[in-house]
This record gives C-alpha cells, sequence and structure tokens, in this order.
C-alpha cells in the first residue's frame, strides 16, 4: 500500500512540477503582461494543487492535510487577488504590453 502511495505522491509531484514550468514559459514567452500574468496565475495555481494532492498522503494526520489544503487556498486567494491588482495597475496605465 505505501508504494502505490508513493508512486501516486511522484506521479501528481511531477506533473505539479509540469505545470509550474509552462507557467514559467507562459511568463516568459508570451506577448504581454496580461497574458503573462494569466498563465503564470492559471499554471502555478493548478501545479501547487497537484502538488498538495500528492503530498496528501504523506502525511501524517488529518489535520496535517488539513494545513496543506488551507496553505493552497491562502496561496489561491492571494494569487488572485494580486493578479487581480497588477491587471488592474495595467488596465489603468493604458495596455500591459
Amino acid at each position: 500500500m505505501s508504494l502505490i502511495l508513493d508512486l501516486f505522491t511522484i506521479v501528481c509531484v511531477a506533473i505539479g512540477l509540469i505545470f509550474f514550468a509552462a507557467g514559467t514559459t507562459g511568463l516568459l514567452r508570451f506577448p504581454d503582461a496580461l497574458t503573462r500574468l494569466h498563465a503564470l496565475t492559471k499554471a502555478d495555481n493548478l501545479g501547487l494543487g497537484f502538488v498538495v494532492l500528492g503530498l496528501l498522503p504523506q502525511t501524517g494526520s488529518l489535520f496535517d492535510a488539513l494545513k496543506l489544503v488551507l496553505v493552497w487556498m491562502l496561496v489561491q486567494f492571494a494569487g488572485a487577488t494580486g493578479a487581480q491588482l497588477v491587471a488592474m495597475v495595467l488596465r489603468k496605465e493604458g495596455g500591459g504590453k
């Protein structure tokens, strides 16, 4: 059973890292700031979700698992809020290119 959980963790964390790499690629390759922001926030949130999902079977208790989920939710909230603020400033300044 432990081997299956370890494999699940490895697969989920690897998928999460792929999403992190995709977000970083979008940040570096997309043409303007709004599309870069979109790529970075979406891909990184999904990547962190997979990493948290992969780490859940490795936690020792339900409380530790809830802490991981709480961290993921707070990062999602902070990322969305930060992205909205950056996008709002970019729109006021006229573009984001």
